[in-house]
């Protein structure tokens, strides 16, 4: 097969035995690669709902099509796929760098691990040639020491690493994986996952090269694409970066602050992508085969912690300060460098900590607990130190560490009031009460509180909508979004390129089409993006995910926006989220209680796993 490499990796940590097996042209159509793939390999190497942290837990790492070949940002990524330990639901990270364009060209499509080492090993991957070496060494390194101690050990500086930190070794839920430095697969606690096989990381080096089906005429798709990447719709990310949304999201006051005690951030102006770039901005560095160029290093040249460099983005941008009421950059900064050090999640590392302080102020939790730390929005020096305990599972940390879940479990009393959370994992920097297309994506998300997964929130946020109305239509519109994004995240195309898909759907069929020789039309894709949102379905359903489960944090539907502004007085009801679910499954195609039905099944040619539902 053309774009393929044709081959996934077994490996079993317990034995240290490998093999590998042929990735058919049939399984490869119906599920394209990446997420696709990974959760079609995941959900057929398992029989019954498992732990996430048991040794027999398949993890999974794969890669699209377009990897490891030049079309821009769809050579450079990879997925990783197990079971949440979060949400019991799907384990979804994608990420992206040069780690799967070295993979591939190793000659793999995937990489499917089970079992549990002995003691802590990292897999060595050099084209056929695989082992599992010891990594006692590297124990309690960050992602980026030990990916400076592979590659001197192993004499070559070239090779590419994806890393766990402490956080990932002390099985931390908000934990992530760390390749090239600072890109992280961050979300549903991968990292622990991969820790809890004694797993510190995985190197790779390869030779082999990457055909595509038609070489000419993909080169006119890698040259076009390269153009669109250089126009608007690429923009924001060339220049300032996704922090330009910041500015923006405080505009149409819905950017959630102090743990959504607010939606307006008045230090705003100290945090904007203009003053970071102006006086932070290192480099803007481009992953393999991008044409945009939208990741941002920072360095902080005086004042506290000078010296410190590390990646901003919107997300720990946001995370890490108005989420806490910070407002300094060189103490956000700092944050998000440890969290990289520690391999933690930003995203979810900075709701922890903006739900502690918001528990600290309304009297849940004593000073004394806290280990002496003054845990009250705005204070800057508290969320490092935050961060350091959550790293190290230490006093407070230990609790936070498990995510804002359980932690408002053990807290007790309303803390779980309090709890920024869907299925379990941390919401990201959007408000949804006044996003209302956004929140219904955010209920339905099938990796739970997350904007990614389908991207819709440009319809909230650029009025395509009304935003702070919940009404038929919006599920329709959640879905077509969610099946872009799932045929892009399964070639492994960056989403920030997909409003260089002008096309969608067609752009999609043709890039595949022109990449792996396999004829496709816009119809059918638009298939196999239902059947890889169905696959995902079936996976929540096997973990005990059920309709109850897409719903919205506590104030989200309680505490509606005190901001002067356009959304003041904004919230969701349970009727308009009941409305919107309902719309939803209709668009889907399943039944009032979010499920696939077993002709649907049988239409998409999931047959095989029709046992994981009955029907109503």
């Amino acid at each position: 097969m053309f774009g393929y490499a044709g081959k996934i990796l077994y490996v079993d940590l317990a034995t240290g035995k490998t093999r590998t097996e042929k990735l058919s042209e049939e399984t490869a159509r119906k599920y394209i690669g990446g997420i696709g793939l990974g959760m079609y390999l995941w959900l057929s190497n398992t029989k019954t709902r498992m732990d996430a942290f048991s040794p027999e837990t398949p993890f999974v790492l794969a890669l699209g099509p377009l990897s490891g070949t030049m079309f821009p940002t769809g050579g450079n990524g990879h997925a990783f796929i197990s079971k949440s330990p979060s949400t019991n639901g799907v384990a979804e990270a994608v990420a992206h760098g040069t780690f799967g364009t070295e993979l591939k060209r190793a000659g793999y499509d995937a990489v499917v691990i089970t079992g549990k080492a002995e003691k802590p090993v990292y897999l060595w991957i050099d084209d056929d040639s695989v082992k599992l070496r010891d990594a006692n060494h590297l124990w309690g390194r960050s992602p980026s020491e030990t990916e400076d101690v592979i590659r001197d050990e192993l004499g070559d500086y070239y090779i590419r690493v994806a890393a766990i930190g402490l956080a990932g070794e002390k099985l931390s839920k908000i934990a992530s994986i760390i390749n090239d430095k600072t890109h992280a697969a961050g979300r549903t606690g991968v990292g622990a996952v991969m820790g809890s096989k004694n797993l510190k990381a995985i190197a790779v080096r390869g030779t082999c090269d990457v055909a595509v089906a038609k070489p000419a005429e993909f080169l006119d798709l890698v040259q076009e694409f390269h153009e669109r990447m250089k126009g608007p719709a690429a923009k924001k990310y060339r220049t300032l970066g996704s922090i330009e949304s910041l500015a923006i999201n405080n505009n149409l006051t819905c950017l959630p602050t102090n743990n959504y005690e607010r939606a307006h951030f008045l230090g705003i102006d100290k945090i904007s992508g203009e003053v970071l770039n102006e006086h932070f901005l290192a480099k803007i560095i481009a992953c393999n085969s991008c044409a945009m160029r939208c990741e941002h290093e920072v360095i902080i040249r005086d004042g506290s912690y000078r010296g410190t460099m590390t990646r901003l983005e919107y997300d720990n941008v946001w995370a890490l300060g108005p989420n806490c009421g910070v407002d300094q950059p060189n103490f956000i900064i700092k944050a998000a460098e440890r969290c990289y050090y520690y391999g933690l999640d930003a995203t979810s590392t900075g709701v922890a900590v903006g739900f502690l302080m918001d528990c600290h102020e309304k009297g849940l939790v004593s000073h004394e607990q806290l280990d002496g730390i003054d845990a009250h929005f705005g204070n800057a020096n508290a969320v490092i130190n935050l961060i350091e305990k959550i790293g190290k599972r230490e006093g407070i940390g230990d609790i936070l560490a498990e995510g804002v879940k359980v932690a408002a479990e053990k807290i007790g009393k309303n803390a779980y009031e309090l709890a920024q959370h869907i299925k379990g994992l941390e919401v990201t920097g959007y408000d949804l009460r006044c996003l209302k297309t956004t929140a219904l994506a955010a209920a339905v998300s099938f990796r739970g509180a997350d904007h990614t997964r389908s991207n819709v929130l440009i319809v909230d946020l650029k009025g395509k909508v009304n935003s702070l109305k919940a009404e038929k239509g919006r599920g329709k519109i959640v879905k077509d979004f969610e099946d872009v994004t799932n045929l892009l995240d399964s070639l492994m195309v960056c989403k920030n390129a997909k409003g260089t898909f002008y096309g969608e759907l067609a752009d999609i069929a043709k890039v595949y089409s022109i990449t792996t020789g396999i004829q496709v039309t816009p119809e059918e894709m638009a298939v196999t993006a239902q059947r890889i949102q169905t696959l995902a379905k079936l996976i929540n359903t096997r973990g005990g995910l059920t309709r109850k489960d897409d719903t919205l944090p506590w104030k989200v539907m309680n505490k509606p926006v005190p901001d002067d502004g356009p959304a003041k007085g904004a919230v969701v009801t349970q009727e308009e989220l009941d409305l919107l679910l309902d719309d939803y499954y209709e668009a889907r195609g399943w039944t009032k209680q979010g499920l696939p039905t077993q002709a649907q099944l049988k239409e998409l040619g999931l047959e095989a796993f029709a046992h994981i539902v009955k029907e109503d």
